[in-house]
């Protein structure tokens, strides 16, 4: 298969966006206190933001960031700094901002995994409105000093996190109520953030577990006549919930700076999810709002975490992500241990696996900021997207489908730099007017 791609670095369409944050960073803890180590892997690759949910695993759920971490006695003065408990959630994001990483604070809690056992945290608030007043001296803490606290001007602050997992109450292990009691909170506490802090945050949510009727929809599968599984079910539920929300949004004006969601398909299945947001936000009256998929991993199991295919589809969907309504993206996630989800970092050396250099190579594209215009044969599984600060040209290109040949107009100036597991981000001597690409393999080209 023949491939030809134009790239004119005299035309620019718009500006590279952050495909390539992530979720939580790769945090320790230890004798010493934060164990930021590994951070400046993070900084190498130019993330911007690290969304943080799920904040040190199972253990984070009694000290970072989680409301009720930080306001551990919900029938104290939330007016009073006493009540308030910042040691933990302080420490790491000092680290984060002087590694030059951006917190997307989800004010929330963590996932309870162990939930049919016993729920502990995961139920709607007693009182929306306190809970709201919580939040906004949270925000007060970390972007107006507040509390002897910072002022680091945090601008993503998201409401809680997929309160729409199960429709049976009993089954969610994220949100232990219904539908229209997640719509109060979030509407208490998005009026009561925006009326405190106007435009100098942005506030949004609610990190949807999954648009998957997106697909589904055209599948052949699931158009037949067949006996509904408790995954589609699911599926109905996440966008009856979505319409529901953006009902109640568009009804009461409601502030609404972003809609987040999830995703854990590849990237063809991903881009109708992404497809089918657009089409509901618009529909709903929300054609502009920010979307972001804030968390996607697309080889989370022990047989392809951190390998070359990995390091191809991770390329792949910040590509074709890029080029949807899509804003900001946030890899789950940047953590450092056993876990299939930890896509960056190889647990027993502590070592970046191959994956963190495709992160790296987008975010050398979005330091350069300016989107080039492409042209050509893309598709069949083959992604490009070019950069240019007016000096510096940057091109990368995936393939995870069939083997391709691929003719470029690049010059042979150009350096070439693979991706896979046995090249990080290192040079490798390649013809970029024209070379062979095999499926899953991907090439950054700088000038």
């Amino acid at each position: 298969m023949n491939k030809k791609l134009i790239f004119d670095f005299g035309k620019t369409v718009g500006k590279i966006k952050p495909m390539h944050a992530v979720g939580q960073p790769p945090l320790g803890v230890g004798d010493d206190g934060i164990d930021d180590s590994l951070f400046h892997y993070l900084k190498e690759a130019n993330i911007p933001y690290s969304r943080l949910h799920d904040t040190y695993g199972d253990f984070g759920s009694y000290f970072f960031v989680d409301v009720p971490n930080l306001f551990r006695d919900f029938e104290a003065d939330e007016n009073d700094p006493a009540s308030y408990d910042f040691a933990f959630t302080d420490a790491l994001l000092e680290k984060m901002m002087a590694w030059g990483l951006e917190p997307y604070f989800r004010l929330g809690v963590t996932i309870e995994n162990a939930h049919m056992i016993k729920a502990y945290r995961i139920f709607p608030p007693r009182d929306p409105e306190k809970w709201a007043r919580i939040c906004e001296h949270i925000v007060r803490h970390y972007n107006e000093g507040w509390a002897d606290g910072f002022r680091y001007g945090i601008t993503y602050w998201e409401i809680w996190n997929e309160p729409d997992n199960e429709e049976d109450i009993a089954l969610n292990n994220m949100w232990k109520g219904t539908a229209l009691q997640y719509y109060d909170l979030y509407a208490a506490t998005a009026t009561h953030l925006k009326k405190c802090f106007g435009d100098s945050i942005k506030v949004g949510g609610y990190a949807s577990t999954g648009l998957y009727l997106g697909y589904m929809r055209e599948s052949e599968k699931y158009k037949a006549p067949h006996e509904i599984t408790h995954w589609e079910e699911r599926a109905i539920y996440h966008t009856k919930f979505l319409e529901g929300f953006l009902e109640r949004i568009k009804r009461d004006s409601i502030p609404f700076d972003f809609f987040s969601h999830h995703s854990y398909m590849d990237v063809r299945l991903t881009t109708k999810v992404q497809k089918y947001a657009e089409e509901l936000l618009a529909r709903a009256g929300f054609p502009d709002v920010e979307i972001h998929l804030n968390e996607w991993n697309t080889d989370r199991t022990r047989e392809t975490r951190g390998t070359t295919k990995a390091a191809a589809d991770v390329a792949a969907m910040m590509i074709a992500m890029h080029a949807t309504k899509m804003s900001m993206m946030c890899f789950y996630d940047a953590r450092y241990g056993t876990s299939v989800y930890a896509g960056f970092f190889d647990p027993t050396t502590r070592t970046p696996y191959c994956t963190l250099y495709s992160f790296t190579a987008f975010g050398k594209l979005y330091a350069m900021g300016n989107e080039v215009e492409l042209t050509g044969d893309t598709g069949d599984g083959l992604y490009a997207i070019a950069a240019t600060d007016g000096a510096k040209k940057g091109v990368l290109i995936t393939n995870n489908a069939e083997k391709k040949l691929v003719r470029t107009n690049l010059d042979a100036g150009f350096s070439a730099y693979a991706i896979d597991e046995k090249h990080f981000l290192t040079p490798k001597k390649i013809n970029c007017k024209q070379f062979t690409l095999g499926q899953y393999q991907t090439i950054y080209f700088e000038l």
